[in-house]
């Protein structure tokens, strides 16, 4: 299904943006593993919405309710289930979408794979809502990773000007780079389940990403052989490369260098501008303005998101050595 992911930790994330709840289910995680929640509450803060007047007015506190996985604040080796609740919402806002799709949003698709029965309050299961849960999913496996000395950090490359932007009523997009050291040489596989892919798949669950690349990704079609390859060299008994173009994959494996990689982020859909759209139930064209709370730029927020989902990838790359 297309909400499930994973080999070995298998995530299923469930809910919609209105919904009375968000969650996930977390399957195959070992027993024995304590978990710090105060921590795993740190990182879903980074994600939350209301904090600053660059980010959507909504206001939820992200609070995660572990329902089943957890005694005594250690793994039972049952599934892990957790919910955060959807406390601030306004679905009176989305009415006159449920007609008229918002430009480059999911509405008109959602519309034509579901035949009107989905849920366009918030954008439903399509809303960036979701990416609680998978930070949820994705802060558990962060913890994991570095009890095992594996580090995952993303940070902004390139972001508009959000203030200017908001001003006018319109959104910008940008760039998020991660970085995960300490990975062991040797994870994934070649041809079509490389870290490359895995990583890929699930980062393109996060709403917005238009594009992903790893080491020198589209600016190394233009370098020569010469100047992209990565030279290996002994560093003591470890095999290194004095460059890492690579983005620390080699045949979808790991070499044991740091695996970076970028996310392309477009501009935030939901804008307060006039936009062209059509009437589906009419059949003839109509303006949209669209209502309610959105991010003039979802960049900030979607940094932990990166970091979510690169960690549920790897972790479970890791199991499956």
């Amino acid at each position: 299904m297309s909400s499930q992911y994973g080999k070995k930790v298998k995530i299923s994330i469930f809910g919609q943006s209105h919904s009375p709840a968000i969650g996930v289910s977390i399957d195959g995680l070992p027993a024995g593993v304590r978990l710090d929640i105060d921590q795993l509450r740190s990182f879903l803060q980074r994600r939350s919405p209301g904090q600053s007047k660059l980010t959507t007015a909504r206001m939820e506190t992200d609070e995660p309710a572990i329902l089943s996985g957890l005694v005594n604040g250690v793994t039972c080796g049952a599934p892990l289930a957790i919910i955060i609740r959807n406390t601030d919402i306004r679905s009176e806002d989305y009415r006159e979408i449920q007609d008229i799709p918002r430009p480059s949003h999911a509405d008109y698709t959602a519309h034509v794979k579901f035949g009107g029965y989905q849920d366009v309050a918030g954008g439903g299961h399509f809303s960036g809502r979701l990416t609680a849960p998978l930070c949820a999913a994705g802060g558990i496996c962060l913890q994991i990773l570095r009890g095992l000395g594996v580090t995952i950090d993303a940070n902004i490359v390139q972001i508009g000007d959000i203030l200017n932007a908001k001003e006018k009523g319109d959104s910008v997009g940008g760039i998020v780079e991660c970085t995960a050291t300490g990975l062991p040489a040797g994870l994934g596989d070649p041809m079509f389940d490389g870290i490359e892919n895995r990583i890929a798949g699930i980062v393109f669950g996060i709403p917005g990403v238009k594009g992903v690349e790893f080491g020198s990704g589209f600016a190394g079609a233009a370098l020569m052989g010469s100047e992209n390859n990565d030279s290996f060299y002994m560093d003591g008994e470890t095999v290194k490369t004095r460059t890492n173009n690579s983005g620390g994959i080699l045949g979808g494996i790991t070499n044991g260098m740091p695996v970076v990689f970028r996310v392309a982020f477009k501009p935030t859909p939901s804008i307060g501008m006039e936009q062209e759209s059509v009437s589906l139930s009419r059949g003839e064209n109509a303006v949209l303005q669209v209502k309610g709370r959105h991010d003039p730029c979802i960049v900030p927020r979607a940094v932990p998101c990166v970091e979510a989902a690169a960690a549920i990838a790897l972790y479970d790359a890791y199991l499956d050595r």
